[in-house]
Parts: C-alpha cells; structure tokens; sequence
C-alpha cells in the first residue's frame, strides 16, 4: 500500500480538508507500515495484541511460569511471602531471548493470595544496584494496610467465576451513558466497593434508563485522589474496590439487564512511582517512555509513553484487549487523547485554523497507534463501543478506518459542557441568545459521531461547579424541600431541565451524565487528601436525596428517566440531524424537530406566550413531555390532554409556551 492508495472519504465529506490530503494519507500510511512491521505479515492485530496471555504470573498443568520484559536488567528474581522476603536463588528468573526473562517453578511454589514482588538488578555507573518493582503484567495488586506498600498477589482462586451471560453483545443502539466511580458510589463516608455498586447502584441506573455504564478508576492507582487518572498496574483491577471476581460479578449483572459496560481506559500517561508503577521499571527511564523531557507531562508530574516503540504498542494493545478477553468489557472511553495526539498535550495552544490539526506539533506516532487499538478492539469485539475524549476536534478521529479515519465509534462533544457553563457563569439567563445556543450545542462534523453531555464528572470535581451549582449554589441547602417556596430554586430547577433536555434533543449520536448529576446532587466531587484533612465526606453520593419524597431532587430525577425513556422509545438518537423550525431571538423561544417529536423551548425568565405560531410538518400533536409538570417540579401551565392540528399553507401549530418551559410533541401517525 502506498501514500497514494490511502482512503479519500474523509477529503471528500469535508472539503477543508483538501489541503492535507498528503498528511491524511501519510497518516494512514504510517498506521498500516507500523502494523506490518509488529505482526510481520505473520498473525493479526489481535494474536499480536495477546502479551497478557504469555508475560505475567500464568499457572499451568505443569506448575508456575512468570515471564517479564525487562531488556535493561543484569538480573530478576522473585522475592514474597513464598521467599520469606528473602532473597532465594532459586526465584532467580532466566533471561531469554530479546530482553525477555522466565520463571518456571512447580505447583508447591506459590498459593493463592501470597505476596510477591520482583527485585531488579540493573547496572548503574559500573555498579549494579537493585530495587523492588511490581511486575508489569501483574493482575492484581493490593496495598497493606500498615506499611501503605503495594505488592502483587497471586490471584487463582479455586474456583474461577462463572459467567451468566458469557454471549453478550451491545445491540445496535444509541448509547445513553451513565458515567460511574465505584468508590465514591455509595453514601457512606468511605471506600464503597464493586458488590455494594451491584446491588445497589445498578438497579437504580437500571430504572433511571441509561443503557450503558462507563466506570472510572478500574486500572489500579495508588493515590485515590488521582481519580484513577494516574496508573500503575494497567492489568489490575483496583483491589479497593473489592476482588476481580467481584468487578466480573457487576459486568455480568449489568449484562442481564441489558446494559453495557465501557471502562475509562488511561493510555494518555503513566505513574511517575517507580515501586508500583512502569517507570524506570528495569532501571532504564525509556523502555516505555520517551527519553527526557519528553516523556514527562509538565502538567500531571506523569510519565509519557512513546507510540513508535515496539514494547509500548505491544503493552498497550495488549492492555486493550485483555479487560474484553478477561473482564467482558464492552469497550472504552479513552481518556486524554487530546494529550496524547500533540507534542505540547494541548496545553497553552488553541485551534486556530485546520493547520492546528497538522504539522509538527501532531504526535503521528500517537495517532497511529490510536487507529491500531481501534483496529484491535474491533477484532476482538467488532460490537465493542470506543470513545475518544478529545477537546481540539482533530478530524477524522471518530471516521471509520476504511474511509481513513482513526477508528472510534464515538467522540465526546466536549465543547457543549463547557459552553453551558461559560453561559451560565458570565450571560444572565434574561440575555441567552436561543440562536448561538443551537449553534453552539449542534454543531458537529458530519463525518463523525459524538456523544453530547451537559455535565460529566469534569464539572462536578471541586474547584468546579455543576449545573445545579450554579443555579442554586448556597439555596439549594435550605429551600430543596417539597414544601419551601424560592424563586432561586424554582429557577434552578427549570433550567436544569430545560438545559439537559436540549442538550439530549441535539445530541449527536449518544448521550452522557455523570452519577448523581440527573438528580442534581448537590455538592462536589473531592477525594480524600491533605487538604480536606483526609476527608470523604465528598467522595461520595448521596442517594436518601433522591429517594426523598419530602424533597424537591425526586422531581429532577423523575424528569431526568421520563426524557431518557422517551428519547430511547422515539429513537431520537439515532435520527441524524436535529431540524431547526422556529427561532425568535427576543422572545428567548427555539423549536426543532427530530424523530417525529417536536421540541419547544421558552427561555424567557418572565414572559409566557400564548398562540405562539410554530412551523412544523403537517398533522396533529399531542403533549408527550412538559418540564413544567408538578411531578417535575413544575407549575401545570400546559393542558397535556389537548391535541394540537397544525393549520395553515405552510403548517403551523398555535401553542401556549410558558416562561422557563419546554415541551414535547409527539406527531400522530395518521
């Protein structure tokens, strides 16, 4: 294949393109050359992408085998709970082929649930010089509770999980995302773990309508403040939340309900510790990693990978497609893309012109690799939902590989949270301009599909607000009962709603929350740390505000699950392209229509409008969502029992459109 072969869709359908058709080419070059030079013409992505199956602490019907990639080495041993910590020559690994070293020991020699960890030799200055390090492929990993040290455990129960939907599939279907942390999943102050999401968080996404879960913080991280942002043991499922059988457990539960299971996967950086992590793991800085400056972001104080190495590709793309080999993952929402695909990791530039999208300052390396793990993913599970999280808007990323795109099935929309709540903290809600909110919110690629949001754990972090935050701020800890009268929370709850039903109606192809924002929860997201005196008051969620009947957040959940369903029975989502009908830039009043529904907006704070004439496709209508509903919240303004005929040579309907209201129509089928 050569540069000029390359697909040309991607010119085609955006003709700005045309310019860097060579770059786009080249691109695409480059992600078939470093394919073939990894698998040798030999095997498939996928075979290449198996690592996890030979490297790693494997127990076979001959007895033990550990295997480590550590080129850098003069010398690896074993030292644990089967040395006594102590260092035995005969835990002394082999070193084979390539950088490559094996252990092979009888059945005797280790027991489910020892400690172990690898002493490393390497030689530094003349002098060889040790250190402890984890293994790289290790699959679990546990910190004691005195020392804080991590260490692996060898991790093969008696009896291994059995699967109860081990066939599932993610059916053909928008995905309406609930963005989930374990640990902060429960009220308690605490660590909550995989089994107390099982029984009691899934039903409830489960009654909420939210087809699929993203989990966060899954690959092992040593400081829980890091959000799970900051891996080490990229193999591991982090033992704070409970055992692997317990995560595979809650996969398969959600399989029975029907819903899918994607997992934030960090590929983006690395841990910069070095006794649990990757870095400088057989003494060299750049087994991984780029060497110097370059391998370490300046602002996560984290390591950098480097895309073009063979041992990086084969780790990371082993890392994919283990958690759908072992776990039963779904897919992924990759985290940090925009980080991974420049050199300066999007830091301190911003998008100017198409030229941002290439030329030097575009890590190919990183691109390259990106579209090879969608290829992997796809191989292995050609259902399986990727999910790049990309703020610059590269072209191309969310293409399929065939009309020379890099492969994910979905990009985040991450310029509609960000707009709504520059809006919200600078733009009184008496000048909101109805007019560059669609444009704003709705403008997409056409080549591409993305997931819309409002909100998602970005804004609920502290030092951050989320939507509710905003609106209500201090009130909402005072006048959220059923029966307090505030102007303040009447405003804040119908914003909400209206914002969140807008940001669905146009969303592209899927739709995201993160836990707790679709009741409006109302405070922060703040892990334990120094600086809250090692609290977890605000790692937590606080469902019994939910629950309450007493209280005004039931209304915002319950408006929340009927949008959610309606949008899933309506197929909203999967109908392309929202079609503007009316916009009266004054009267703060938008209608668009998508999947035979019509969707009617008054943002007007004060003003309600009676006989609104609104242009939309001939035929009768009738009220299937009001946000001014009292079950949600609301006032009962509209008469949802009436039908409405358009009239008129161009159709159009006459409606009464209440202040801070939205309405949803459903076209009859005659």
């Amino acid at each position: 294949m050569t540069e000029a072969q390359a697909p040309q869709s991607l010119v085609q359908l955006d003709p700005w393109l045309a310019p860097y058709e060579g770059a786009l080419n080249h691109r695409n070059w480059l992600t078939y050359e470093r394919s073939r030079l990894i698998t040798q013409g030999k095997i498939s992505l996928a075979e290449f992408a198996s690592g996890h199956e030979y490297f790693g602490l494997h127990r076979t019907s001959e007895g033990w085998v550990l295997r480590e990639r550590a080129p850098f080495a003069s010398r690896v041993s074993v030292i644990g709970d089967c040395t006594r910590w102590e260092v035995d020559r005969t835990f002394d690994l082999q070193r084979r082929d390539h950088g490559t070293w094996e252990l092979r020991l009888p059945e005797s020699a280790f027991s489910h649930g020892q400690h172990y960890k690898l002493l490393m030799f390497w030689n530094e200055n003349g002098q060889e010089v040790c250190a402890d390090r984890l293994p790289s492929f290790c699959r679990r990993v546990v910190q004691d509770p005195q020392t804080h040290l991590f260490s692996a455990q060898v991790w093969s129960p008696a009896t291994p999980y059995v699967w109860k939907h081990p066939n599932y599939r993610v059916p053909t279907r928008a995905p309406i995302v609930y963005e989930a942390h374990v640990g902060m999943a429960q009220e308690r102050a605490g660590v909550g773990t995989y089994r107390e999401f099982t029984e009691n968080v899934l039903p409830r996404i489960h009654r909420a309508g939210y087809n699929t879960i993203q989990l966060m913080a899954v690959q092992e991280h040593p400081y829980y403040g890091s959000f799970g942002y900051q891996v080490s043991n990229f193999f591991a499922p982090s033992s704070r939340f409970g055992t692997p059988e317990d995560l595979m457990e809650l996969i398969d539960t959600a399989h029975g309900l029907g819903i899918a299971v994607i997992m934030d996967l960090v590929h983006s950086h690395a841990v910069k510790n070095e006794l649990e992590g990757l870095s400088r793991f057989d003494g060299s800085y750049t087994l991984y990693f780029h060497e110097g400056a370059r391998g370490e972001h300046p602002a996560w104080n984290t390591r950098l990978f480097d895309y073009a190495k063979g041992d990086t590709l084969h780790f990371l793309l082993s890392n994919c497609r283990y958690w759908l080999d072992a776990f039963k993952f779904d897919g992924y929402r990759f985290d940090g893309v925009t980080s991974m695909i420049y050199r300066d990791h999007g830091l301190g530039s911003s998008v100017g012109s198409y030229d941002h999208y290439f030329g030097g300052n575009v890590d190919e390396d990183a691109m390259a690799y990106l579209a090879l793990a969608n290829e992997v993913i796809h191989e292995v599970r050609p259902d399986a939902i990727t999910i790049a999280e990309e703020v610059s808007g590269m072209p191309g990323l969310a293409a399929p590989r065939s009309k020379g795109g890099v492969g994910f099935n979905y990009r985040l929309a991450m310029g509609v949270p960000d707009y709504w709540i520059k809006l919200l903290k600078h733009v009184p809600d008496e000048q909101w301009n109805v007019a560059e909110i669609w444009r704003e919110i709705s403008s997409r690629r056409v080549d591409e599909r993305t997931v819309g949001y409002a909100e998602s754990h970005d804004q609920a972090l502290v030092g951050d607000k989320t939507l509710i935050f905003w609106l209500a701020d201090q009130e909402m800890y005072w006048k959220m009962r059923v029966i307090d009268q505030s102007l303040v929370i009447d405003r804040a709850i119908a914003l909400h709603k209206m914002i969140r039903l807008l940001t669905l109606g146009t969303a592209g192809n899927g739709y995201l929350t993160f836990m707790g924002n679709e009741f409006g929860h109302p405070e922060w997201v703040d892990f334990p740390r120094e600086g809250n005196n090692w609290s977890y008051h605000y790692a937590r969620r606080q469902w019994s505000l939910r629950d309450s009947e007493d209280l005004k957040y039931k209304h915002l959940a319950d408006f929340d699950q009927a949008m959610i369903e309606l949008a899933g029975k309506a197929r909203v989502l999967e109908c392309e392209w929202p079609y503007k009908h009316y916009e009266h830039v004054a009267d703060q009043v938008l209608a668009f229509e998508r999947a035979d529904l019509l969707f009617v907006f008054n943002f007007n704070p004060s003003r309600s409008f009676e006989g609104r004439r609104i242009s939309c496709r001939s035929g009768s209508y009738r009220v299937v969502l009001s946000s001014d509903s009292s079950s949600f919240g609301g006032f009962d303004r509209i008469d949802t029992s009436i039908e409405y005929v358009t009239t008129g040579a161009s159709p159009e309907l006459s409606l009464y459109v209440p202040a801070r209201t939205a309405v949803v129509l459903a076209r009859q089928q005659s």
